[in-house]
């Protein structure tokens, strides 16, 4: 099952048995940490739920509307849901505003409902399309239900992507693009998901571009370069030294976790926590 598949629907998963150690993890929590539901697909949602709340996380990303009572059961928020859109197909075409339109206005309402705080956004594929048009495709959706978002209290965010490895012909694959796209629509509810994996692959320069930006990134993501997986001394990243860019910053949003384990799942959460915990 991959990414995509979470955001069109929120799958059952095979179950797995508890883990055996049920004392919860102390954590400072000046960053609000958060993990995918996708990166944990061998992982039922009540378990991965009770070990993310043990860890000392508090929500999980990227589930939809069905699984929210079951991450809520466990005092947990869901830090990320669909908004409109996917990775393909998104506001950049003007063919796909009308379906995006109604998403945005059913998903929004109901994430206000149930006090969840950010549904997700895709530029859409470029398919020979200037950044230009994309942009003012884009912005003329985003106006007409950037209001919704203001009034409900929750945040648009629009993912930036890389387009080199995992998404080819992704537009919205650089920050500039991503960060004028805000300046434009204009509104404190139209931000980005700034994916630290997909930036670095994308431009590197991480912690610049979080100092220089930040005020228009409503959320964040992880995972190891290269390849996705573990955020430890195995990969080129020192997070860090990225965290403390980002709480310097005095961010108050959302920080999750979007690598997929290579070792014992719950082992490897719990260290990215750990990691993270400044």
């Amino acid at each position: 099952m991959s990414r995509r598949s979470f955001l069109v629907s929120a799958a059952t998963a095979l179950p797995v048995g508890a883990l055996q150690d049920p004392k919860p993890v102390e954590r400072k929590r000046n960053l609000h940490q958060s993990v995918c539901r996708w990166c944990y697909q061998k992982t039922d949602l009540e378990t991965l739920a009770r070990e993310a709340r043990r860890l000392g996380l508090v929500g999980i990303d990227l589930i939809g509307p069905n699984d929210w009572p079951v991450v809520q059961k466990y005092g947990l928020i869901p830090t990320m849901v669909p908004g409109a859109g996917s990775i393909k197909d998104g506001h950049n075409s003007k063919d796909n505003h009308a379906k995006m339109e109604a998403d945005f206005r059913e998903n929004i309402e109901r994430a206000a409902q149930m006090k969840v705080p950010n549904v997700i956004t895709f530029s859409g594929s470029r398919r020979g399309m200037s950044d230009e048009e994309g942009l003012d495709n884009s912005v003329l959706l985003l106006n007409k239900v950037k209001a919704i978002a203001e009034d409900k209290g929750v945040n648009i965010c629009m993912e930036l992507l890389n387009s080199k490895v995992n998404h080819p012909d992704y537009m919205g694959d650089r920050t500039w693009w991503g960060v004028e796209l805000c300046k434009r629509v204009n509104s404190p509810r139209v931000k980005l998901l700034y994916d630290i994996y997909h930036m670095q692959i994308m431009e590197g320069d991480v912690i610049r571009t979080i100092q220089q930006n930040h005020q228009y990134f409503a959320h964040y993501h992880t995972g190891g370069v290269p390849g996705r997986h573990e955020i430890d001394e195995s990969q080129e990243l020192y997070y860090p030294a990225v965290v403390k860019a980002i709480l310097a910053t005095g961010f108050q949003g959302y920080f999750a976790h979007e690598f997929i384990p290579e070792r014992s799942p719950m082992e490897s959460l719990g260290q990215a926590a750990g990691i993270c915990d400044l």
